[in-house]
């Protein structure tokens, strides 16, 4: 097993404005190539880093229809260091263009959900030691019917590691336990509009990306044809039906 998830890519109407967004949401930098944004850390790689065993980057890619008003299946939860960190961020984020929003969690989670300038929802979690070591993307959550099933299959496609799986969470992360975790949330109701953010994986260097996707097929995933043409990815969904891809890795 080779394969790791090293970049989250969203798309956007407006990818500048979406990259500027979360750029400033996980104090990280930005770059562009053609009408994508890159978001990084600042100091490291540009683009997914190909010693990083766990997400390094995101992508903002242009999209001709904006967001539904159904909830996306994909979304990142943002780690806080303190209470008043978590408050702080808050702020910040609404000063930046997000706004709240009210997914049925009630008033007394700890947790705040907002969504970004173009409604992609996000959760800035209370202070958790279990995400002391993340860096700001704590969590990269996906909701699913049977999250056993779900961390069969990507137990299976990843080189990371199991941590829990129950009929309604299933959890993953690097084996170190260090960096950004896999979330897998039962939610009812099967997935009814495309996925808008979306997990993209890739081979460490010297790896087969070609074998990896036959591995993946194996799995259960089914390979997609968007129109996407000749491109140095593959498209592929899960077994529930979330859209992912394989790059090709970086030498």
């Amino acid at each position: 097993m080779v394969l790791r998830p090293v970049q989250v890519n969203i798309k956007a109407l407006d990818p500048a404005r979406v990259g500027r967004f979360w750029a400033e949401a996980l104090g990280w930098t930005t770059s562009t190539a053609g009408a994508a944004t890159y978001i990084a850390p600042a100091g490291g790689p540009l683009r997914p880093d190909p010693a990083a065993p766990a997400v390094s980057a995101i992508s903002v890619v242009p999209s001709p229809e904006g967001k539904t008003a159904t909830k996306n299946r994909t979304h990142l939860d943002l780690a806080t260091t303190s209470l008043a960190h978590q408050t702080e961020l808050v702020a910040r984020l609404r000063d930046l263009g997000a706004t709240p929003v009210d997914l049925g969690q009630g008033e007394d989670v700890p947790w705040v959900v907002l969504a970004d300038p173009e409604g992609n929802e996000l959760c800035v979690l209370e202070p958790r030691e279990i995400y002391r070591d993340t860096g700001p993307i704590a969590a990269v959550v996906v909701d699913c019917a049977e999250p056993r099933a779900m961390a069969r299959f990507w137990g299976g496609a990843l080189d990371w590691t199991v941590r829990r799986a129950t009929d309604d969470i299933a959890v993953l992360s690097a084996a170190d336990g260090t960096g950004t975790f896999l979330e897998l949330f039962r939610v009812p109701g099967p997935k009814t509009v495309p996925d808008r953010v979306h997990l993209d994986l890739m081979p460490y260097p010297g790896e087969d990306t070609t074998a990896e996707v036959t591995r993946l097929r194996d799995l259960g995933a089914t390979v997609l044809d968007l129109g996407q043409g000749d491109v140095p990815w593959t498209c592929l969904e899960d077994p529930e039906g979330h859209e992912f891809r394989v790059l090709a890795p970086l030498s």
